[in-house]
């Protein structure tokens, strides 16, 4: 009788609310996913099909290892419209989608899967700042930094506090590079640097564009004897 009624609630909220890809508007039979395995796979444009060391043509600071992003980012496209739907619509299981995707594109990286799977590794999502996050009520990196975990279950996420940021910074959109380097200059403070000491330690980010916000945070890190940094973003700009 239960197992009647509780099929009798799900035809009844499949029909009254359709699980439907947010992207592409299709049907989507993945249950408790907001993307369609279409979207995931095919959809967007691989920012390194190369499995270069360097998603981008950014010379990378000492101490960061590799830089890469998932997909090309398309201003005004599709994986804009994603980014905010996760970002301002609140749309959080977006996040864990495409962390998860972002986990099983790493799997496919040589490099990348070498120093994960080889060595003592933290995952490690951008902070955000607590009045942001108060406003917004979660941390877009941290989502995906869960979905990228639900793939690399050895890997251990930190704890939000053991790195902050304390200063608010507005959107660094149109920002030249110096400006978005002198705006993110001492931008984060490290609380706990015992979860860093020794680790290699996986960045992860929703979009990568110059590398301020992902540098700076590096090189905190990187005070704390962390062994090396990974950056890891979904798309790259």
């Amino acid at each position: 009788m239960k197992e009647l009624i509780r099929n009798m609630i799900k035809g009844v909220s499949d029909i009254v609310f359709p699980r439907v890809c947010v992207c592409c508007g299709r049907e989507n039979t993945e249950c408790q996913r907001q993307l369609c395995s279409f979207c995931l796979q095919e959809r967007f444009a691989d920012a390194n099909p190369q499995n270069n060391r360097i998603s981008s043509d950014i010379l990378l600071p000492a101490g960061v290892i590799a830089q890469h992003a998932m997909w090309t980012f398309d201003k005004g496209g599709e994986l804009q419209d994603l980014m905010h739907l996760l970002k301002y619509e609140r749309l959080t299981t977006i996040g864990l989608d495409l962390g998860r995707k972002l986990g099983e594109r790493v799997r496919k990286h040589p490099f990348l899967e070498k120093k994960l799977s080889r060595r003592t590794s933290v995952i490690l999502p951008v902070p955000l700042h607590y009045l942001k996050y108060r406003y917004r009520g979660f941390n877009q990196a941290f989502k995906i930094a869960r979905g990228f975990q639900q793939v690399w279950t050895d890997l251990a996420l930190c704890e939000r506090t053991c790195v902050v940021r304390r200063k608010n910074t507005r959107t660094q959109t149109g920002f030249s590079l110096e400006k978005r380097l002198k705006n993110m200059k001492n931008a984060f403070r490290l609380n706990d640097p015992s979860q860093l000491a020794g680790q290699l330690v996986v960045i992860i980010d929703d979009v990568f564009t110059t590398g301020a916000t992902t540098f700076e945070l590096a090189q905190t890190v990187l005070k704390a004897e962390a062994h090396a940094v990974v950056i890891l973003t979904v798309a790259q700009a």
